[in-house]
């Protein structure tokens, strides 16, 4: 997601939102609900995310039939899935800097569209090197879009409805993100990998074209030479920024638990005791819809909760999840899914919103480096999820996420402190 105010106070942000005037209402130009290019961006933004998130996660949901055909282990197999997400983290920043330069809705039509050209190529590796070399620069391309698209949100969308808004981006990650699990999982048991592969690829130029039709121009966009000494200058700011540097740890915690579950959830699904077929297995990303729900309900929660109630409410029910799915019965393992994914989806857009609203300048560097520790999480956690898995079973990749949620309640904790440290001195003056 994407970026805001290095301003007083972290307690404020964004728990209140500012409500502007009726005259600086009137000539804001900013969208708002109600407006038609309002719902054209949503629309588009939203078609965005399943373009990205079908590409991005198309081998995840057929890990067990790669690691079948191409005799692979469960760490092996995952590395198809983590080099898509490494290589998008890797991309970030150079493609935040080119939609600086030449427009977020440019580079945002060239990367969906480039990669899903791309996925093209993916049926036709000959063997698991290759496919990963491929995934790796597939997911460089797609890094022109999740980055710029929180900019463009935070740039041409009025702050009272930026948490809706985002939260309905997100909501198209997770309907991508279930729609390539399930069309290339079941693509893949019914006629092999490579068409799980290429169906996915067809789905998501679809959407990507679908993007392109939708998206309204930008408003706000004021083009910017591509500086490296000023990008530097910029990242470096981002990253003296604590709230920045917190909830980019928590993105990263978050993604790692997610990276873990989902990379290692079909082959515990397809072996004892559950022995489930590949086709029923792949049909549990179903679970998908309850992130669509969660993340669009995010906005909400935070206004009756505020960012860091929403935050410990995500990192409770995500962990009550991977403990409940360490039972052995399979009702268990399916509702402990559902938790683990209602709040990883709720934690990631409280925290990728709060970004949005946390950097005032170079927006689209701060939303690449949420980016990149997010996508970095699912790299790390999804690997070391699939070894811990391999080494130990279930209870290894689920030790894995609850490291990561009592890391990422200690980030929170910290900052609840920091808030009434600064309340305190505040009210002392």
């Amino acid at each position: 997601m994407s970026p805001a105010s290095t301003g007083a106070s972290t307690a404020a942000l964004p728990d209140a939102l500012t409500q502007p005037s009726p005259s600086t209402a009137a000539t804001d130009p900013r969208l708002r609900p109600g407006d038609r290019a309002f719902r054209r961006a949503n629309l588009a933004l939203f078609a965005a995310g399943v373009a990205t998130f079908v590409l991005l996660y198309s081998t995840q949901g057929l890990l067990p039939v790669l690691s079948a055909g191409l005799d692979l282990t469960p760490g092996q197999a995952s590395w198809t899935a983590s080099a898509a997400t490494l290589g998008l983290a890797l991309a970030l920043l150079p493609a935040s800097a080119l939609s600086d330069r030449y427009g977020r809705t440019a580079v945002m039509t060239a990367s969906t569209l480039a990669a899903a050209v791309l996925a093209l190529a993916l049926p036709f590796a000959p063997d698991l090197t290759t496919l990963v070399v491929l995934r790796a620069v597939q997911g460089a391309a797609l890094a022109g879009l999740p980055a710029t698209a929180m900019a463009y949100l935070a740039e041409e969308v009025h702050p009272s409805a930026l948490a809706s808004a985002m939260g309905l981006y997100v909501a198209g990650n997770s309907i991508g993100g279930m729609s390539g699990r399930l069309v290339s999982g079941w693509a893949a048991a019914a006629w092999g990998w490579r068409w799980g592969l290429a169906v996915s690829a067809l789905l998501a130029l679809l959407a990507a074209l679908v993007f392109r039709l939708l998206i309204p121009a930008a408003r706000n966009f004021t083009p910017a030479p591509v500086d490296a000494r000023a990008l530097a200058r910029t990242v470096g700011t981002h990253l003296r920024n604590p709230l920045l540097l917190r909830l980019y740890a928590l993105g990263l915690l978050f993604m790692a638990v997610f990276g873990a579950v989902y990379n290692t959830v079909g082959y515990r699904l397809t072996a004892a005791p559950f022995d489930l077929p590949q086709s029923v297995a792949a049909s549990i990303f179903v679970v998908y819809l309850v992130g669509t729900a969660s993340s669009a309900f995010a906005g909400k929660l935070v206004g009756r909760l505020g960012r860091r109630g929403t935050l410990y409410t995500a990192i409770g029910t995500t962990a009550a999840g991977l403990l409940l799915s360490l039972a052995g019965s399979l009702l268990a393992a399916l509702l402990g899914l559902v938790l683990i994914t209602a709040g990883f989806f709720a934690g990631h857009a409280t925290a990728s919103s709060s970004v949005g609203r946390t950097a005032t300048g170079g927006r689209a560097q701060a939303s690449a480096l949420y980016l990149i520790a997010y996508y970095l999480g699912n790299s790390l956690g999804g690997t070391i999820g699939a070894d811990a898995y391999h080494a130990t079973g279930w209870s290894g990749a689920a030790a894995v996420g609850l490291t990561a949620m009592a890391l990422a309640a200690g980030v929170t904790l910290y900052a609840t402190r920091q808030a009434v440290v600064q309340r305190r001195t505040l009210a002392a003056r």
